[in-house]
């Protein structure tokens, strides 16, 4: 059964940084394109910064500049650095495959708010 573990969120002021962690289980990441997605209050879910499984990687415009993803094939592991982070940046942040291939991996997210 695949599982994706997100961790890492937490309330921060606005500029400082965050990085978010995404563990797998029942799944190989390295063979895989994986993404961190957002969804804040309000909003639909978009998908933030991709990378694929060659390590290129591509970010919304909205956080171009700012956040940096990576992953760790030997840990199973994608991770997500934000910097200089702002109030639209709140949201529940969550990893999938990219393309989300199946609804069922969507875990619970974990919630960055970005609050002065």
């Amino acid at each position: 059964q695949v599982q994706l573990v997100e961790s890492g969120g937490g309330l921060v002021q606005p500029g400082e940084s965050l990085r978010l962690s995404c563990v797998a289980s029942g799944i190989t990441l390295r063979f895989y394109g994986m993404g961190w997605y957002r969804q804040g209050p309000g909003k639909q879910r978009e998908l933030v910064a991709r990378i694929t499984r060659d390590d290129y990687t591509n970010y919304g415009d909205s956080v171009k500049g700012r956040f940096t993803i990576s992953r760790d094939n030997a840990k199973n592991t994608v991770y997500l650095q934000m910097n200089s982070l702002k109030p639209e940046d709140t949201a529940v942040y969550y990893c999938n495959t990219a393309p989300p291939y199946d609804a069922a991996y969507w875990g619970q997210g974990t919630q960055v708010t970005v609050s002065s």
